[in-house]
Order: C-alpha cells, then structure tokens, then sequence
C-alpha cells in the first residue's frame, strides 16, 4: 500500500510541477488539480511495482527527483546536442562504421537499466538492441563503432560515454 502511496505522491508532484503557473488556485486551475489526481492515480496504479519494488523505496527520496532532473537537463541534454552534431557530420562526411556492442555498466536496478537503455534509445546515433538482466549487459547499436572497440566486441561503459558519464550519472539517481 505504501508503494502505490509513494507513487501517487510522485506522480502527482510531477504533473503540478509541469502545469504550474496557469491556473486560478495558487499555480493550478480546479480543473488541472482534478486531473493531476486522476492521472497520478492511474501511472500509480499502472506502475508502482516499478517504482518502489518490493521493500525498495530509493527512487522515492526527493534528492533522486532532484538529480534525475539535473540529468535530464544538463548531461543528457547536452549529450544530445552532442550527438546530433556527430552524426550530422559523420552522414555529411560518410565516415560511418556501424555496429552492435555489448557494454556493462554495472546497474543492478530495473530502473537504473530502464533510465540506462531510455538514454542510450533517445541520443542520436545509437539505439538498444537487447538487455539482459541476469548479467546487466547491454547490446547497443552504435552509428560509429571506434576500432578499438570493434576488436574487442566488448566496451566498458567509460569508453562509451566518457564525454558526460551517462552510466555515472544513472548510477547516482537509481542504484
């Protein structure tokens, strides 16, 4: 009971926080309060066994929401600015070298591997192709694979993402 509480209270801090500023109560209008405790009710109900698993509360600390919103708007914002310049200039150029490597980065939780395998999907140039819980690994495809990477077919997630430690980052919000 407490999980689906802890969600609620999430998710319904999200969306005022996302709808402030338009309303005639404080920040919000009736209308946006009525709705913003309906759609928490929902993801709450739709997704507090992801949340908060078992016993795990973590990702319902504050500080988490704090650095997960530090993340998402510094390093992973510029990690895509980042990547749509590279492949911009690698299309331009031809200089492509495509291909699937497995990368570990040591995130035990299911979020840290959902917020993980989310970054890696929605930065241009790379996609993830499978994840395999049991050992952590991931499989991404990348649009420029480095050529020391390609003879050992396995990259330590530093080698990847060494500009703005995605993993590091994820790491801190989830695990």
């Amino acid at each position: 009971m407490i999980r689906y509480l802890l969600t609620f209270i999430c998710a319904l801090c999200t969306y005022l926080v996302l709808t402030a500023g338009s309303g005639d109560i404080g920040l919000w209008s009736a209308f946006e309060i009525v709705t913003g405790v309906i759609i928490a009710l929902v993801v709450s109900a739709a997704s507090a066994k992801w949340f908060c698993p078992g016993d795990d509360y973590r990702m319902a600390h504050p500080v988490r929401w704090v650095l997960l919103g530090l993340y998402l708007c510094i390093p992973f914002f510029l990690e895509i600015i980042r990547a749509n310049i590279d492949v911009a200039i690698r299309i331009i150029t031809g200089n492509i070298n495509p291909g699937i490597v497995k990368v570990n980065p040591g995130l035990k939780t299911g979020f840290g591997q959902l917020l993980f395998a989310s970054s890696i999907t929605l930065t241009p140039g790379t996609l993830t192709l499978e994840t395999d819980e049991k050992t952590g690994n991931f499989y991404i495809h990348m649009l420029s694979v480095p050529q020391e990477i390609v003879k050992k077919k396995t990259a330590d997630a530093a080698e990847i993402f060494s500009f703005f430690k995605i993993h590091e980052w994820v790491r801190r919000i989830a695990e």
